[in-house]
């Protein structure tokens, strides 16, 4: 979902004059599994017995608008955990989150439409400077905004230079969020994918903020990805 090394294109993209990317559109069956994803993503998470550990530093407060980070194989709950611990505190009109603009990236973005959330199509191969600019729209209308940093294509817990572009346009401080779970199924995908099974221990954790500052050079921010990348880890239990 952020910006990641160019690969080739398994889909073709459709253009329009001037080479401008459209993407692909969720098909009628990708809104059908989404919503059956949606359904039995918030089925599990009822069960799940939930808790939150707070490294913010701020008892709990997070800023009234922010950029919200999650490895991508912890997609299953994302949205259940920002809901649950986030959203609450948040003074947001809503959430923007960064989805891949390929056919596969469909799915993805009929999901959170079904959580009432905004997708924003693009990676660095396919509509990057578009996203760039789309999630900086949103970000002034008042909404947060959510990036798998390591996504879509990886590598696995490696964050990718585009969060740290997007904190310095926008200004929004990032907030590093993962979780353990003490049962889950760990798929065989780039990324150990984890499917979290019904009634297991839930902790969400979150990392102190990370503020990017607007005349941060190139310098500057590698040091901050480096950062960010070691506040994501330390907060990874695998």
């Amino acid at each position: 979902m952020t910006p990641s090394p160019p690969a080739p294109q398994e889909h073709p993209q459709r253009r329009r004059r001037g080479g401008v990317v459209i993407p692909h559109k969720p098909t009628p069956l990708q809104r059908f599994l989404a919503r059956l994803i949606h359904v039995a993503a918030r089925t599990v998470a009822r069960t799940l017995r939930k808790s939150l550990v707070d490294q913010t530093g701020t008892g709990g407060r997070v800023p009234p608008q922010a950029i919200y980070v999650m490895w991508h194989n912890r997609l299953a709950l994302c949205l259940e955990a920002y809901f649950t611990y986030a959203r609450p505190h948040s003074a947001s009109r809503g959430l923007a989150a960064l989805v891949s603009a390929s056919r596969d990236g469909g799915l993805l973005a009929a999901v959170l439409e079904c959580y009432g959330v905004q997708p924003v199509r693009g990676s660095s191969s396919r509509r990057g400077p578009q996203a760039l600019l789309e999630l900086t729209t949103w970000a002034q209308r008042g909404y947060d905004l959510a990036i798998t940093p390591d996504g879509p294509r990886g590598p696995r817990y490696v964050v990718q230079e585009g969060v740290i572009a997007l904190a310095q346009v926008t200004g929004l401080p990032i907030i590093p969020a993962s979780y353990r779970l003490s049962h889950c199924i760990r798929l065989r995908s780039w990324d150990a994918f984890l499917v979290p099974i019904p009634f297991a221990r839930w902790e969400v954790i979150l990392a102190p903020p990370l503020q990017v500052p607007r005349d941060a050079s190139e310098t500057d921010r590698e040091q901050l990805r480096r950062e960010l990348e070691k506040r994501l880890r330390e907060i990874t239990p695998d």
